[in-house]
């Protein structure tokens, strides 16, 4: 009875060291995130580069995470960069940023997302691409937008009915974007949020 006590509490140690993973500079890695082999769920990759965590689109580029919120299951990473003088995002070779339509992530609804260097194409869709679109302000007002004013440029909301596990830069279509977490009209370029927000669904 004494050895079976044991071997259970043995056990559960060993599952729940096995439960988080250890800190990326200064940002809590919570489970099931995971860095390597020894811990989270490695449905749920993250990587830790040099104290900096990272995560990694189906094509293999790499965004920063900003923040980790475990209790709504959600994350935020960086939008990517765009070059100064241009207006095209850094990971516009890589088609934009994908998730693998397998995995336990996706874009979550609160994602505003600016769209820049558009073609007339885009007009046909339902974004919005007026003279009061906000990426009208990010080009204005934002050094990071400067190279891409005067482009044709439009926002969205992301909603439930796109696609979840994309937002994509062609030539032909759009080169660059960036994206503002919970944008609310009236909000003022210095406040956005600016990230990406995934949602991941929990583990079985």
């Amino acid at each position: 009875m004494v050895l079976m006590i044991f071997f259970i509490l043995t056990l559960i140690s060993h599952v729940s060291g096995h439960d988080a993973c250890p800190k990326c500079g200064s940002i809590e890695v919570p489970y099931p995130l995971s860095t390597n082999e020894n811990c989270g769920d490695r449905r749920y990759k993250v990587f830790c580069n040099n104290d900096i965590l990272q995560f990694h689109s189906a094509e293999d580029f790499s965004y920063n995470i900003i923040s980790i919120n475990p209790s709504a299951y959600k994350l935020v990473i960086s939008p990517p960069s765009i070059a100064k003088n241009t207006c095209y995002s850094s990971d516009f070779s890589f088609g934009g940023f994908r998730l693998n339509d397998d995995s336990p992530f996706n874009i979550s609804t609160h994602n505003t997302v600016m769209l820049f260097n558009c073609s007339d194409n885009i007009l046909l869709s339902p974004l919005n691409c007026s003279s009061t679109s906000f990426c009208r302000q990010f080009e204005e007002k934002v050094q990071a937008g400067s190279g891409c004013a005067g482009t044709l440029c439009c926002h969205f909301l992301k909603d439930s009915a796109m696609t979840s596990h994309r937002i994509r830069v062609r030539d032909g279509g759009c080169t660059a974007y960036t994206c503002v977490v919970d944008l609310n009209p009236g909000d003022t370029t210095d406040s956005w949020n600016y990230g990406i927000e995934l949602q991941w669904l929990p583990p079985n």
